[in-house]
């Protein structure tokens, strides 16, 4: 069995021309990601592997998380291919997880994410929100997916306001 949890970065700031890569967070992202993190310890395994993308809006929230649940910032590995609003592409990197993980934390971006719940998952997501957490397993040895697995949790700010 494996799991995998989404999480889509907090809403970041366009207000500041610069590139899509170096985007902070906004007030109510950094607010949201902190609400998203305090509601899903519970929905955590007791064991996980964390990859970051590394654009700095996603690094924060993985921060925001590290704080609010407690792993390691040094648990968290940076990657520089999860920086995609590709589904293929997130599919690629997470089908490159080591068969011996069993549970995987993956902070990325849209649409990557919606349209991986959405062709993996078993509940249809209209659009994984800013702060937006999907937790799925799958009936699987490895992270090659022969089939869809089972969405177990979907939370957004939205639901929790």
């Amino acid at each position: 069995m494996k799991e995998l949890i989404l999480i889509r970065h907090a809403k970041s700031s366009w207000e500041v021309p610069m590139q899509d890569f170096d985007r902070g967070l906004t007030c109510q992202g950094i607010n949201d990601a902190h609400l998203i993190a305090l509601h899903a310890k519970d929905f955590l395994p007791k064991s996980y592997t964390i990859w970051c993308s590394a654009a700095k809006r996603t690094t924060s929230t993985a921060l925001i998380f590290a704080q609010n649940v407690g792993f390691p910032l040094d648990s968290i590995i940076y990657k520089h291919d999860l920086y995609t609003f590709e589904s293929k592409q997130l599919e690629k990197v997470i089908r490159s997880c080591p068969k011996d993980i069993d549970n995987l934390i993956v902070f990325g971006h849209n649409n990557a994410l919606t349209d991986f719940v959405n062709k993996f998952g078993s509940v249809p997501v209209g659009n994984v929100s800013t702060s937006g957490f999907v937790a799925m397993q799958f009936e699987s040895e490895d992270w090659n997916f022969k089939k869809k697995g089972k969405t177990i949790k979907v939370l957004f700010p939205k639901d929790l306001k």
